[in-house]
């Protein structure tokens, strides 16, 4: 039989970290890709009215978003419980839609202008009339390609 030598100071060997960077920057990268950033910071309280016949827009690039709900708890103080429109991060008038589609169309590519599209987020309890005055000033704007976002009815 053998005999097992057991006076040999074995040691575990070191963790080989070369290639730690390389996983690093791959997770840094898939992390970097997969990350949306959230470009409006939401003034407005909005629940999304339910529909059946729904479509999911293609090119995001080319929505240009105007929120219209009930200001959020902080803003209720100073604005008042009525509905508000909300352009980028500020609330805004009907009378300025116009201004507003003009920059954000002369901030595209010419060749996309055609196409910009706008969406409207309306909370579901909005009175029709705001909504009335904003297609008005975006038909003056000469924004015809109007969307109007809703959930999916359950």
């Amino acid at each position: 039989m053998g005999k097992f030598n057991k006076t040999g100071g074995r040691s575990l060997p070191k963790l080989n970290t070369s290639s730690l960077p390389d996983l690093i920057f791959s997770l840094l990268f898939f992390f970097m890709m997969v990350t949306t950033m959230r470009e409006v910071a939401l003034k407005v309280q909005f629940r999304a009215p339910q529909g059946t016949e729904l479509e999911k827009l293609e090119k995001k690039s080319l929505v240009t978003f105007i929120y219209v709900g009930v200001p959020t708890q902080e803003y209720q103080k100073q604005l008042g419980t009525e509905s508000r429109i909300q352009l980028n991060d500020s609330f805004a008038e009907v009378s300025e839609i116009q201004d507003y589609i003009i920059g954000e169309r002369a901030s595209m590519k010419e060749e996309d202008q055609p196409q910009m599209t706008v969406s409207l987020k309306v909370d579901r309890e909005t009175k029709m009339g705001i909504v009335t005055d904003i297609k008005e000033a975006l038909r003056r704007a000469y924004a015809l390609k109007i969307n109007y976002s809703a959930a999916k009815k359950q």
